[in-house]
């Protein structure tokens, strides 16, 4: 028999709230630390101009996002859903462990905030709210399955449709429940539940298709077709092989290897409780659906944690007593890994990536208030602008000044044109803040006057291409007729009620 978890093992009380407090500590220091970055500068827009969908995701981040901006701009409360995450994360863990015992409750609770997105991922973007409401929904489905409770397999629905509007990984748990209810379940009010699973999932699909429909298929457009272009899709065996490691990380090799070591254990709980049989069959699907994608496409790390926490609960509740404490103290370790050297980089100087790639992107990340000091002397006569859309929201961000993405960018620089409209800024002056040396010839054919200048901070030279009097026709006959035409060709058999981009520039014509 198991004791208590407050006196269980050295780990636990108050050593294990010290712990907590220590990766609690560090996050908050993390995300005071960091400077915002690409991606969650342009949720930070989402948010200043909230809406119904955006270019290549649904709503969510950005609907929390414009919550947050009431109390205020700054970068740690923008990121405070991503601090607080693990929190309501390991909570589910514990109810979910909790018929295993109060103990296991307790090393479920933990193992879940000693995964290594709980320490490090502090970042505000689509996956925390996907985090959040996928567990959620895997809480309601299996206290719904232990309980033989339809009202809480109705939850689960209705927290499937609010990850679905997060993000479209959410799916994966709806292809998890099915197969899960098809065939694993036997009990009397499986096939109810999951009527009602899908009744109150599908608000979520409805209203992003709803919003697709009326906007140009942008979601679909971005996902499906544009954001392929010039990647690394394409079968390849190092694809899966990168999948296996990156798998390994996001579980840790320490839970892996004690999973694997007493599998037999781990399934014989299984057999005796049908929740914790679910959560590896609610975990492992979704892997697996990875696994078989990854033969054609990298697979994102970040694709991954929504699944993890599940596995964590599992080992909690299906490991022998005395592993236990030993997965713990590998954890923290694993934990404490991390903590020294995500120290150390974020306190390195920034020279340290001087001879990385990165090196200018870094630059104008943490060096950005220099590079808009020398914006200063423009800022009344100048429409300020990037010729990529991350340097662009990144810049705004940090100038609480919206830039436009000036030329044809790329397939991530299209939410630009939701914002932008191009036909009130003819005759106006535009600077374009660039990386790269810029030919003139490029600019020339669009403005009454160009002019270049340079400035070099921390040994990078950035470009300001000073555009005078914007000539709006042959700029959309040439470059906006290029974005329509590369980027918002959609399939006829998708029905479209209307379609910004072409409405704006190209009246008459469609995105087709």
């Amino acid at each position: 028999m198991t004791t208590p978890f407050r006196t269980a093992n050295p780990l636990a009380y108050p050593a294990v709230w010290l712990g907590l407090a220590v990766v609690f500590a560090f996050r908050a220091f993390l995300a005071w630390k960091l400077p915002i970055t690409g991606d969650e500068a342009y949720f930070y827009w989402w948010g200043v101009q909230p809406d119904w969908g955006f270019y290549d995701h649904p709503p969510m981040v950005g609907w929390w996002i414009a919550l947050l901006l009431k109390l205020s701009h700054a970068e740690w409360v923008i990121r405070l859903p991503a601090i607080l995450l693990p929190l309501p994360v390991a909570a589910c863990a514990w109810h979910l462990a909790r018929p295993a015992g109060e103990e296991r409750a307790g090393y479920a609770a933990l193992f879940s905030l000693l995964l290594p997105a709980s320490v490090v991922n502090v970042l505000i973007t689509t996956d925390i709210p996907l985090i959040f409401w996928s567990v959620l929904s895997v809480t309601a489905y299996v206290t719904g399955l232990r309980r033989q409770c339809l009202a809480s397999h109705a939850a689960a629905g209705l927290f499937l449709a609010l990850a679905f509007l997060s993000k479209y990984f959410a799916v994966l748990l709806g292809v998890a429940y099915v197969i899960h209810t098809v065939a694993v379940r036997r009990d009397e009010k499986r096939w109810g539940g999951l009527f009602l699973l899908v009744l109150f999932a599908l608000p979520g699909p409805i209203l992003n298709i709803w919003y697709n429909q009326g906007h140009g298929w942008a979601n679909v457009m971005f996902n499906a077709f544009n954001r392929h272009e010039g990647n690394n899709s394409g079968i390849s065996w190092q694809h899966p092989v990168t999948y296996g490691v990156t798998l390994l990380y996001v579980l840790t090799p320490f839970l892996v290897a004690f999973l694997w070591r007493d599998t037999r254990a781990v399934l014989e709980v299984g057999r005796r409780d049908p929740g914790v049989r679910a959560l590896y069959w609610l975990a492992l699907i979704p892997f697996a659906l990875f696994g078989l994608m990854s033969v054609g496409k990298t697979i994102g790390l970040h694709w991954l944690l929504s699944f993890a926490p599940l596995l964590a609960v599992a080992a909690a509740c299906g490991l022998p007593d005395g592993r236990l404490p030993r997965l713990s103290r590998w954890l923290a370790g694993f934990a404490l890994v991390h903590v020294v050297l995500l120290t150390a980089v974020v306190e390195a100087p920034i020279s340290w990536w001087k001879s990385t790639k990165w090196y200018d992107g870094v630059v104008l990340t943490v060096k950005s208030q220099e590079l808009l000091a020398e914006l200063k002397p423009y800022e009344a006569d100048y429409v300020f602008a990037s010729d990529g859309y991350s340097n662009a929201v990144t810049l705004g961000y940090d100038a609480q000044r919206y830039f436009i993405v000036f030329g044809p960018g790329s397939s991530h620089a299209r939410h630009d044109d939701i914002y932008t409209d191009f036909r009130p800024l003819d005759g106006k002056n535009i600077l374009t803040v660039r990386k790269s040396e810029p030919n003139l010839d490029d600019y020339r054919p669009y403005f009454r006057r160009v002019d270049v200048k340079s400035v070099t901070i921390e040994g990078v030279t950035f470009y300001l291409v000073l555009g005078q009097g914007f000539r709006y026709e042959p700029y959309r006959d040439t470059v906006l007729r290029q974005i329509k035409d590369r980027w918002y060709r959609v399939p006829g058999y998708l029905p479209m009620s209307a379609c910004y981009f072409a409405d704006k520039y190209f009246p008459g014509e469609t995105c087709r």
